[in-house]
């Protein structure tokens, strides 16, 4: 079944870490979140790794360099060094060095994990548009970044200087709740200027390339919790992705993904990478993975349990498995507008 028309969620017979030789990882709302770490993703990673998988980790967020986020995931108990990790900072300023001079300047509107990145690829970070930059680049630079720093950009892009942003996520997860993202900044920029950025990070090319020359990975497994980055990112790539459900997206937005944001294989947490995943098949009129079968009738998504009423057993998993099949499947190439409630209720997401 080729990615362009999926309609239900693959099986495999094999445990997904033992299936792909390295998983690309998302971290906010996968690995942690506000810095602590998921629920069962430590354990999970370890014995992935110890497993012979590799594990490399796969940030949107340019805040922080490489460095700082594998010291971070040790704390956690999960061993890791920087190059076990890719940012969109460094996937922006190789797009960056492909386009300016050698040594050239740009200003830079983010963190240090920005800085670092640029100066790897040779380059100066400044911090005013007066210091006449070659590029401007825009990444996450925490809630605590001064509204000044869009003025500068603005500033400068408004005179023409090319304009760049490691990635465009509208919101990010925190412990608090989701806070706004890097793409609600690029959007100041973009309403004071008329301009529109150059971007970098998932799910867009440049950062696959990155994690790929990074990783060399052969059969990568991208593990994510956002639809529009992490599993488009996988989609772009021509790559498989498993979704958690520790993050962004809950079990009522999978149902009405379109086709580039259906992933391979659907898990609530880090413990998938562990199992096999179950074959969702054709039933009747509707669809069964596991004790569960789902169908889409009368302008609903109706779920039946394992004594074929509706009952409350079986693996929940299996059952949104099971509404996936049916949802997509009736949306083909758009996305399912079903009434889903009652079935996600039964199954308590």
């Amino acid at each position: 079944m080729s990615r362009q028309s999926r309609t239900r969620p693959a099986g495999s017979g094999r445990s997904l870490h033992q299936a792909y030789d390295t998983a690309l990882l998302d971290l906010d709302g996968v690995v942690y979140a506000g810095g602590q770490a998921i629920a069962h993703a430590v354990p999970a990673l370890g014995t992935a790794r110890a497993d012979g998988m590799r594990l490399a980790y796969v940030t949107n967020n340019a805040l922080r360099t490489p460095g700082a986020v594998a010291e971070h995931l040790t704390e956690l108990g999960i061993p890791t060094a920087a190059d076990d990790v890719i940012t969109s900072a460094q996937a922006v300023a190789r797009l960056i060095a492909d386009q300016v001079p050698a040594g050239a300047r740009v200003l830079v509107i983010g963190g240090e994990g920005l800085r670092v990145a640029l100066r790897e690829r040779g380059l100066v970070p400044v911090e005013s548009a007066d210091d006449d930059p070659a590029a401007v680049v825009q990444g996450y630079g925490g809630p605590d970044l001064p509204w000044g720093r869009f003025a500068e950009a603005s500033y400068a892009v408004a005179r023409g200087v090319p304009w760049f942003a490691s990635n465009t996520d509208l919101t990010i997860p925190g412990a608090r709740g989701i806070a706004p993202g890097n793409g609600a900044a690029v959007q100041v920029v973009r309403i004071a200027t008329g301009a529109e950025p150059q971007v970098a990070g998932k799910p867009l090319p440049p950062m696959h390339r990155e994690t790929i020359l990074r990783t060399g990975a052969e059969r990568p497994l991208v593990v994510g919790d956002r639809l529009d980055t992490d599993i488009e990112g996988a989609f772009n790539g021509d790559v498989d992705s498993l979704l958690v459900l520790t993050g962004v997206t809950d079990a009522a937005l999978l149902l009405t993904a379109e086709p580039p944001h259906r992933p391979t294989y659907v898990d609530s947490d880090l413990r998938g990478m562990l199992t096999g995943q179950p074959e969702v098949t054709a039933a009747g009129a509707g669809f069964r993975c596991g004790d569960w079968t789902a169908q889409a009738r009368d302008g609903v998504l109706e779920l039946a349990g394992p004594s074929g009423d509706g009952g409350d057993g079986g693996d929940a998993m299996d059952g949104l498995r099971a509404l996936c099949a049916a949802a997509w499947t009736y949306a083909g190439e758009g996305s399912c507008t079903l009434d889903a409630g009652k079935a996600l209720a039964r199954l308590g997401l």
